[in-house]
């Protein structure tokens, strides 16, 4: 067995939900469920099948976001695994429990902006991917004026009153 790390490769700001499926109607299905959750919204969706011809299959409303969805997927390489790109001003938090309600999907690995990288295990047969390293690890504990700056921002930016 190999162990690999593939770093996915995007925007600094864009975010992105990657996770694992069991079925090739999962590319109708996570793209009906994302335009059904926000409308107008912008993604880019790649999948890889795991028999048959064994392509990465996509689907999406913004070009580069699918572009950006299918170079991954080729590079994760790992079987019934799926990346959705979101495109500037939508966020994984407005359709993250509408993903996990599709009948397809069996786990979000993560939903982020961070720097991710992706820990795939390669054998004979394939690949699958074993985690995933989410951006950093922690500094330190918040302190009260921590605390004050995430409660301001949240109610800043709207997701609390």
């Amino acid at each position: 067995m190999l162990l690999t790390t593939i770093k996915i490769n995007k925007p600094e700001d864009t975010n992105f939900i990657l996770g694992q499926t069991h079925f090739i109607k999962t590319v109708e299905d996570i793209h009906e469920a994302l335009v059904g959750a926000v409308p107008g919204i912008r993604f880019g969706l790649a999948f890889c099948e795991a028999s048959g011809k064994c392509l990465v299959r996509w689907s999406g409303t913004d070009s580069a976001m699918i572009e950006l969805a299918q170079k991954n997927a080729q590079a994760i390489g790992a079987g019934h695994s799926f990346i959705v790109f979101l495109g500037d001003g939508f966020y994984p938090l407005n359709v993250l429990n509408t993903l996990k309600m599709v009948p397809e999907v069996c786990r979000i690995y993560c939903a982020t902006a961070n720097p991710t990288e992706v820990l795939v295990a390669e054998t004979d047969q394939g690949r699958g991917i074993l985690g995933v390293v989410d951006g950093f690890s922690p500094k330190g504990i918040e302190g009260d004026d921590d605390i004050n700056w995430r409660k301001g921002l949240l109610r800043q930016i709207g997701y609390k009153l």
